[in-house]
């Protein structure tokens, strides 16, 4: 533990970040570099200051000298907590809530949707996207760069191989809406790029980075030589998995390094977190069948995974770091959702949200900053057709409408692993979660992706006839 201590502090002395208690006033502070980096379906446990074997360093060492975000909620799937992300807004608004939209898919994040790149890049920002963007990829409406990013780099899709940059034999990989062929291992390719955004960026203009690893979501691939440091894990799946955090760990240190090198550090405000939970099923990893291999993300010690309303799918690993500006080594341990980073960071760009659609999220600045308690009281996990999760204080009901339906009730802060239902016991509360369900519920838009599955799924069953091979043979006889 001493080793590990020291070795954390070494890497917050490389990075040049103070570990004291600055003051956190953003007073008269000029408006901040923004850089945010999101991993995909990394586990809440998967990473070393959460007591994993993981090695992440870079990222422990964001967190020593940073905010951990403790009960922080995301979506339980990639393109609802993406577009929560974008948009400060809850997916149920506009038809997003609903798995993610698929490779085939023609839908995307609607365009009367104020994204927040297009927020940034209004307020003189410069603007980037490296990595995944997965709000839309069939028309080019939806692409980053119509969407308020200056500048595109990496995959459109969910997911894609880590070496031929391919989805089902298509290759998803572009530099500023143009096709890009490449060699390289994908993680490698985005800390890259993203080092040369922040060397050849307009120093007369602040920026935002959006740095979207695909790493560590399927396929578990990793060159063979980062698979020497888990040599001791049998498990194929696991020792890759491992591999890749780390190797997108190093990248991230590359990234940490380059705002150091152009002493950037001390104005830029640096947010790390996870979509959603590491799946823990194998229907949840994507569009590859994983049914026969181990899966290998770890949310412990909370219930579940990816896909799912429970902890382990929606709270997720976070932390946020502005040297000077936010305490070392803190700890938020009230809810913060995804929707809260958009009115947040929009405040420290001196951006005004008033004209424009009305945001469910929250401007966390003075409980990231001052340690001011969180402002949520309410957590909306999702809303669906068939199924809602929604927390008020430490109530937290998930309710599953489709028949047979399933009424849940958990006091999260008693038990957060969601071990014991108390519904029966608190019928009142129930009562009361659910009137709220039922009021959001008139305010959602039905999920996208259903208005393309029907015609599809009809398309399929009602225009061809299947009977028993032994029924064909008579019917062919003569």
């Amino acid at each position: 533990m001493k080793m590990v201590r020291s070795t954390l502090a070494a890497l917050v002395a490389v990075h040049g970040i103070a570990t004291g208690f600055p003051p956190a006033t953003t007073a008269q502070a000029p408006r901040p570099n923004i850089v945010y980096i999101i991993t995909d379906d990394q586990g809440w446990k998967d990473v070393g200051f959460h007591g994993s074997y993981i090695k992440t360093p870079n990222i422990d060492a964001l967190a020593l000298s940073g905010v951990k975000l403790e009960q922080y909620y995301a979506e339980p799937m990639c393109t609802p907590s993406r577009a929560a992300l974008m948009t400060g807004r809850y997916p149920f608004r506009y038809g997003l809530q609903t798995l993610v939209i698929p490779s085939a898919g023609k839908y995307g994040l609607p365009t009367d949707e104020w994204p927040l790149p297009q927020a940034l890049k209004e307020a003189g920002y410069a603007t980037s996207i490296v990595g995944k963007w997965h709000l839309g990829h069939a028309d080019r409406k939806y692409w980053p760069r119509s969407r308020g990013f200056d500048h595109q780099y990496g995959p459109l899709l969910g997911e894609i191989d880590y070496f031929t940059h391919s989805a089902h034999g298509t290759r998803d990989w572009f530099r500023d809406d143009k096709p890009l062929k490449e060699e390289g291992y994908v993680t490698t390719l985005l800390g890259d790029e993203a080092v040369r955004v922040i060397q050849r960026r307009d120093p007369s203009r602040p920026f935002f980075l959006y740095l979207a690893f695909t790493a560590p979501h399927t396929p578990y691939q990793v060159p063979q030589a980062a698979l020497a440091q888990y040599a001791s894990i049998e498990d194929p799946a696991r020792r890759s998995y491992a591999a890749m955090i780390t190797a997108m760990d190093a990248e991230i240190g590359k990234v940490l390094h380059a705002l150091d090198e152009n002493k950037l550090r001390e104005n830029t405000i640096v947010v790390f977190q996870s979509d959603n939970g590491g799946p823990a099923s194998a229907r949840f990893t994507g569009e590859i069948d994983m049914s026969k291999s181990t899966i290998p993300p770890d949310n412990s010690p909370f219930r579940e995974g990816k896909g799912t309303l429970y902890e382990g799918g929606t709270r997720v690993v976070a932390v946020v770091n502005w040297p000077g500006r936010i305490p070392a080594g803190s700890e938020v341990r009230g809810p913060v959702h995804i929707v809260d980073m958009f009115p947040t960071l929009a405040g420290l760009a001196g951006i005004s949200l008033g004209s424009h659609k009305p945001l469910d999220g929250l401007d966390m600045w003075p409980t990231l900053s001052q340690g001011v308690p969180s402002p949520r009281t309410e957590v909306v996990y999702n809303l669906e057709p068939f199924r809602a999760g929604l927390r008020q204080n430490n109530w937290k009901l998930i309710w599953q409408a489709t028949l047979p339906s399933k009424v849940e009730l958990f006091d999260i802060a008693a038990d957060s692993a969601e071990t014991t239902n108390l519904a029966d016991k608190n019928p009142d509360v129930v009562a009361r979660l659910e009137q709220r369900v039922q009021i959001l519920s008139r305010e959602a838009v039905a999920p996208l992706i259903f208005g393309e599955a029907m015609p599809a799924l009809k398309a399929q069953l009602f225009s061809s006839v299947v009977l028993p091979a032994d029924v064909k043979a008579v019917e062919n006889e003569p």
